[in-house]
């Protein structure tokens, strides 16, 4: 590698090497050397424990309410093999890696190799300069994965982030409770609360028990100023600053917050469909006692609305539209069953 090229890769890594050749070595390949040992394969090696443990310390300090599970999902979200050699070739690193013959196909870079070329540069400046040197150069590539990771709901659980608040604030773990179940056995559909702090929150009905017990769980959070819906809909969940700013603006109170329509409201005219499924299953039995239940989310089955948001409305508003066939009769969907 020339001065010149080395001058270019450490203009466009926004760091400038104390030992240039760290650098060097992290963009060659085990084909090009006599040794492997010579090669960027060690490199590779630190480098991708160093990446992995920027990547931890980052989850872990913007989402203080996020237990194990969820912030594995979102590591495995935005450090993944494609999101490094996306980066590497972002930054140009494919293009001064130093490759034996046929290692690209038909002129591209496998992904595994542009991954490895980035791991191997954050080894590098890992050893140059240390670790905040590596977090510094991460960081700015990393962010914005996660605030898209974090943006797409896909690793929200509501229920782990209630259990973590309140093991945090009440030292104890949330209670749902099963208030009513209707419906024949096959298809039955379940109104559950979750109790808190000795507290018990609104109820839903939901296709599922967890499902329920997702809904739940959200109207709690919302209830409490734990999570917040922006202007496009999507539900975030607010840091330390965010829950005391709420709680002193409500004179220490936990704020009360109704669950409000705004693309959380999902129409579940399907409740219908199962009171009719009933009462055909069990011969004209239960369908009048079902009939004058229906009608409010805290009473009976509701025939309005099931509150949502964010992926849980969405999720809801697909399990209901998949889950009324046209006799009439009302399945259960084994996808109702996920956490």
């Amino acid at each position: 590698m020339s001065d010149a090229v080395l001058a270019a890769v450490q203009a466009a890594l926004n760091y400038t090497f104390r030992t240039p050749a760290l650098l060097r070595q992290a963009l060659v390949h085990a084909s090009v050397v006599e040794s492997r040992v010579d090669s960027n394969e060690r490199m590779e090696f630190l480098g991708d424990a160093v990446l992995g443990l920027i990547a931890c310390k980052r989850i872990y300090e913007k989402f203080p309410l996020l237990l194990e599970g969820d912030m594995t999902k979102i590591k495995s979200m935005t450090v993944s093999r494609n999101t490094c050699a996306a980066i590497a070739t972002q930054l140009g690193l494919t293009d001064h890696l130093s490759l034996g013959k046929g290692m690209r196909t038909n002129g591209t870079l496998p992904s595994s190799l542009a991954a490895a070329a980035l791991e191997s540069v954050i080894a590098a400046i890992y050893v140059d300069g240390g670790y905040e040197a590596a977090e510094r150069f991460v960081l700015p590539h990393l962010d914005p994965l996660l605030d898209q990771a974090a943006a797409s709901g896909h690793h929200q659980n509501f229920k782990s982030v209630l259990q973590q608040h309140a093991q945090q604030t009440f030292g104890t773990t949330p209670v749902y409770r099963t208030l009513d179940e209707q419906g024949p056995d096959h298809a039955k559909c379940f109104k559950v609360c979750v109790e808190l702090g000795g507290r018990r929150f609104e109820s839903f009905w939901a296709p599922s028990r967890k499902r329920a017990e997702q809904l739940a769980a959200l109207a709690a959070l919302r209830e409490m100023g734990i999570v917040e819906q922006d202007s496009t809909g999507e539900i975030r969940v607010r840091g330390a600053a965010d829950e005391r700013a709420a709680l002193e603006a409500c004179g220490g109170e936990t704020p009360r917050a109704l669950v409000d329509a705004a693309g959380a409201i999902t129409d579940i005219a399907h409740m219908s469909h199962a009171t009719r499924a009933a009462s055909g299953t069990e011969a004209g039995t239960g369908s009048a006692s079902m009939a004058s239940s229906i009608g409010s989310k805290g009473g009976g089955a509701p025939t309005g609305a099931i509150v949502g948001a964010g992926f849980a409305a969405a999720s809801v508003a697909s399990d209901i539209a998949s889950s009324t066939p046209p006799a009439g009769q009302w399945r259960a969907r084994a996808s109702d069953e996920t956490d």
